[in-house]
């Protein structure tokens, strides 16, 4: 295992994002349903408060999702999923002006309309596949885009883990993945393998050992591990007490060269980072 040493940047409305070390994404979950309890919100107040916290514990990025995608989840609706978002993201903007904010959605009205009201980077499970139209929204707005590995649907995506080798399907996803975001347009992409998305157990821990293989795509890897069941069930415990265990998980994945850690947790992660670069 070893440092990526891989520097990146990102186009963010006319500035760049300098990526010369990792950096951390902050979940703000505004859903009553998420799989981990702790990070629902579900008013403005709580929101704002919950924001000015990761921003303080060090968060570079702010994630905003209102559909819950845990294994088994069914999609609310494009136009419940705005609504819980336009709830709280305007006055998150303005309180917020320099804060970086991704969406985590896959459906394009969606991501369309937040782009609008000013969010900065779109985060899609699945790459374009759920919905193709938002692959124009996020070419025509000029953002960054997330492209996570993901088969099926939530609802689904656990009966969907058959791979010969999981590591080499889904680098091959992203070769043509990549290149057809670059045909569309989109420049600044992000990639995530995906880890609890139709994936079991064992194939979870196959990606993070060999993450270091998606860096020939030359692109960030953003990696989402936290409190994750692959990280409870490894070390038995529930969501609530795995958070020792995402961050020996996160620690690992920055040495084998993650440049975005997303996490509910962002005051461990910070601290994993600035461990983690004492030895690069």
């Amino acid at each position: 295992m070893y440092s990526n040493g891989k520097k990146y940047s990102l186009k963010i409305r006319g500035n760049l994002l300098e990526l010369n070390f990792p950096c951390v994404m902050g979940i703000l979950n505004i859903t009553p349903d998420s799989f981990y309890k702790q990070s629902r919100i579900l008013d403005v107040h709580s929101a704002m408060e919950r924001c000015s916290t990761m921003l303080d514990e060090g968060a570079t990025i702010i994630d905003l999702g209102a559909a819950s995608t845990r294994p088994g989840s069914l999609y609310p609706g494009a136009e419940e999923e705005f609504n819980r978002l336009a709830a709280v993201f305007p006055e998150l903007r303005k309180s917020f002006p320099d804060t970086i904010f991704s969406i985590d959605t896959w459906n394009a009205e969606v991501a369309n309309k937040m782009l609008h009201l000013g969010a900065d980077i779109i985060n899609d499970i699945s790459a374009g596949e759920l919905d193709p139209a938002i692959v124009e929204v996020v070419a025509q707005h000029h953002v960054p885009y997330i492209a996570m590995h993901m088969r099926g649907t939530p609802e689904n995506m656990q009966q969907l883990t058959q791979y010969t080798d999981v590591v080499a399907e889904i680098n091959t996803f992203f070769v043509e993945k990549i290149r057809e975001l670059r045909v569309a347009g989109i420049y600044d992409i992000i990639v995530d393998p995906g880890f609890g998305f139709s994936k079991t157990l064992e194939q979870n821990f196959a990606l993070l050992k060999n993450l270091d293989l998606f860096m020939l795509h030359e692109v960030p890897i953003l990696v989402g591990l936290s409190r994750k069941s692959m990280i409870s069930k490894a070390i038995g415990c529930n969501s609530d007490e795995a958070l020792s265990g995402t961050i020996a998980a996160n620690t690992i994945a920055l040495m084998n060269g993650a440049s975005i850690l997303r996490v509910h947790d962002v005051k461990a992660a910070t601290d994993a980072i600035a461990v983690f670069r004492k030895m690069t």
